[in-house]
């Protein structure tokens, strides 16, 4: 299982921070050592002083597939969920000055907080799911998938291009404005519509 991560793929957030919004999507990874399921607290790590939560919607791919064409790439998923990318923005910051590549400052364990999966059956509009993350009570983070620059299906295609994509593998696909530093004791509360499906301490 891998999990793919798709950056600044909402105009907003590229924006706040002084990002230039891409044209084609922006790719990095994270090994499975970052995956943290079932609600579990997340430990601040100590290399870093600067984790910033980003909230995303996640796609779960259900069948092997590699150069994907667009028009098929709705049947490569039929789960979505919840998740967020942590990210060391202190680190991350250092390494893009210097063009270096993402990986400590996104990749780390633990660094990927996911929710149950449901299936997207369930929705009546995939691209118009409303999405929010409130730290200790208040929203920080708010999103539509309507303003995604690239589709979850673009996406997919794209990816598919250059790695094969095996059932399992997560894909986040962007997180909306409104990141910002966590806490040790904050809590985290994610929704997907009205369902919370991410609830955590950071510890």
């Amino acid at each position: 299982m891998k999990i793919i991560a798709i950056g600044r793929n909402y105009a907003e957030h590229a924006k706040e921070l002084n990002n230039p919004v891409p044209t084609v999507p922006v790719i990095f990874t994270k090994p499975d050592t970052a995956l943290l399921k079932d609600n579990k607290p997340f430990y601040h790590p100590d290399f870093s002083e600067d984790v910033h939560h980003e909230i995303e919607v996640v796609l779960k791919i259900s069948k092997e597939g590699k150069h994907i064409s667009e028009k098929f790439a709705d049947g490569y998923y039929d789960e979505i969920a919840l998740g967020i990318d942590f990210t060391a923005r202190d680190i991350q910051q250092r390494h893009k000055e210097k063009g270096l590549p993402w990986e400590l400052a996104k990749a780390f364990d633990n660094s990927a907080p996911v929710s149950t999966f449901l299936p997207k059956s369930q929705f009546a509009d995939i691209y118009g799911l409303n999405f929010h993350l409130d730290v200790n009570g208040q929203t920080r983070q708010a999103g539509n998938t309507k303003n995604l620059l690239f589709s979850f299906e673009y996406i997919i295609a794209f990816v598919s291009k250059y790695f094969t994509l095996k059932k399992g593998d997560l894909i986040f696909t962007g997180t909306p404005q409104g990141v910002a530093k966590v806490n040790v004791g904050d809590r985290l509360e994610g929704y997907l519509e009205d369902e919370k499906l991410l609830d955590f301490y950071v510890k």
